[in-house]
């Protein structure tokens, strides 16, 4: 990885969320180092890109196997820099190994088409496209960031990733392994800065042919506006605001037990957080009575402790946008439970059940990221969909109920780019992940995130 200038005074602190002890110092690279980057990287591109697809393979496999090899060491990282329970970096780590490896076996099934045309044969190609840019967020480092280099080294390109400021630690030893997998230097690289610098400078140069960014809608849509400027291709994982819609015909114990990690999972702030619970209203008092019951049981604390289900919010500003938005509660909101946090030093947030019966409070339309749920009950389906669809956002959600037409009509109605029935789980490793609405377009994992990171080329060969 190329050094940052040293004569430019610019550092980052990096900080344990739970001890808000430092962890590192990292520089933070400005436009001329990205720029460099982006130099090596293009100068890279050419030979990596006629790799041939079965050395390609086995360099992402042995990449998966070093991130196997390192699996505790990166999740003690994680766990350090982010604040999430160990279990859950394990858990993590243990996916970016799964990525590299679906991606290795993907590359030589990402075929193009022969066409049938009159006058002689058509046939299309999978071009890579050449120095791609990837802009990772701070809640899902490591993971995130696999799953943009996955695919994008998988097609063919180089790739240069700018994690965020707060968490750079795990990608920077992301890409340290690569080349000890013997992935070529240039091909991947980390650039540590700052969004409105180093994030900047990579969206803007004209050698860069796509972004792919995760993060807030509001960048999103400041990163779209930058990248017309030289046409690059764009694919956004924006925010988002899911329901979790409880029908009364639903196994109520499962939902209940399976409701509260759904939100408070990763303190919140995850974007996939079924943060709006939709309760049917003839069995509204009976659930909240089971919610309660569940979220009372789950385990807040020092992430590095085994039964940790639930750490700190990721900085003290953070901390206090969250606080923000029950402080004052409002005349339209309910406490319904707030459970009880680690006394010290951490940024802590216990979690947090509220309710409304209007449907316009800012709580329950707009993306808290952090652990407060807000409750609303509905009355039939046609009212679930209505409250469901009433956000700008459309990135995940889950539908409890024993009706299988019902689970039907309601995964076509909610406009959410990943939905679950009976179930709160969104990610998977073979499975496409993206959003609808504000919530971004484009699709990460499964095989559809190789067509992002490749141009079609058709050839017609005459055979007159």
């Amino acid at each position: 990885m190329l050094e940052p200038d040293v004569n430019v005074q610019r550092k980052m602190i990096v900080s344990n969320p739970a001890t808000e002890q430092p962890l590192a110092v990292v520089e933070a690279w400005g436009a001329d180092e990205v720029n460099a980057a982006v130099r090596l990287s293009k100068r890279a591109y050419p030979e990596w890109s006629k790799v041939s697809p079965s050395d390609r393979a086995l360099l992402l496999r042995r990449l998966a196997n070093l991130v196997t090899d390192n699996l505790e060491a990166l999740a003690r990282m994680e766990t350090d820099n982010v604040g999430k329970p160990i279990s859950d970096s394990r858990d993590e780590v243990a996916m970016v190994a799964e990525v590299f490896n679906f991606y290795a076996g993907a590359i030589d099934k990402f075929r193009g088409d022969t066409i049938p045309v009159a006058g002689g044969i058509d046939m299309t190609f999978n071009e890579p496209l050449g120095v791609v840019g990837a802009i990772v967020p701070w809640n899902f480092p490591i993971a995130i960031t696999s799953w943009k280099v996955g695919p994008a080294l998988a097609c063919g390109n180089s790739i240069i990733v700018k994690p965020a400021e707060l968490t750079p630690l795990s990608a920077v030893k992301l890409a340290d392994l690569a080349l000890d997998a013997g992935i070529p230097p240039g091909v991947f690289q980390v650039v540590p800065g700052h969004g409105q610098v180093a994030g900047s400078a990579l969206v803007a140069h004209e050698d860069v042919a796509k972004i792919a960014f995760t993060g807030s809608s509001e960048v999103g849509r400041s990163i779209m506006a930058k990248a017309s400027k030289t046409l690059k291709r764009v694919t956004l994982e924006l925010g988002g605001k899911s329901s979790n819609i409880i029908f009364e015909d639903a196994d109520l114990d499962k939902a209940a037990s399976a409701a509260p990690m759904a939100v408070f999972g990763n303190a919140g702030q995850d974007c996939c957080a079924r943060s709006r619970i939709l309760i049917q209203r003839s069995i509204y008092d009976d659930f909240v009575d089971l919610l309660v019951a569940a979220s009372a049981a789950i385990e807040v604390g020092d992430p590095l402790d085994e039964d940790t289900q639930m750490g700190p919010l990721i900085s003290s500003d953070h901390l206090d946008r969250v606080k923000g938005f029950i402080d004052p509660l409002g005349e339209s909101l309910e406490v319904i439970y707030q459970g009880a946090s680690p006394g010290g030093p951490g940024h802590w947030f216990a979690p947090m059940l509220v309710s409304t019966s209007d449907p316009t409070n800012r709580v329950f339309q707009e993306e808290i990221f952090g652990p407060i749920a807000c409750l609303i009950a509905f009355d039939d389906e046609e009212d679930a969909v209505r409250l469901a669809n009433e956000t700008c956002y459309g990135l995940s959600g889950s539908i409890w109920t024993r009706d299988g037409a019902r689970a039907l009509r309601m995964a076509r109605s909610v406009a959410s780019g990943n939905l679950s029935i009976n179930s709160n789980s969104s990610v998977r490793v073979a499975t496409p992940f993206g959003g609808m609405k504000q919530s971004g377009f484009g699709r990460e994992l499964g095989l559809e995130a190789l067509l992002s990171y490749s141009d079609v080329k058709n050839v017609f060969y005459s055979t007159s």
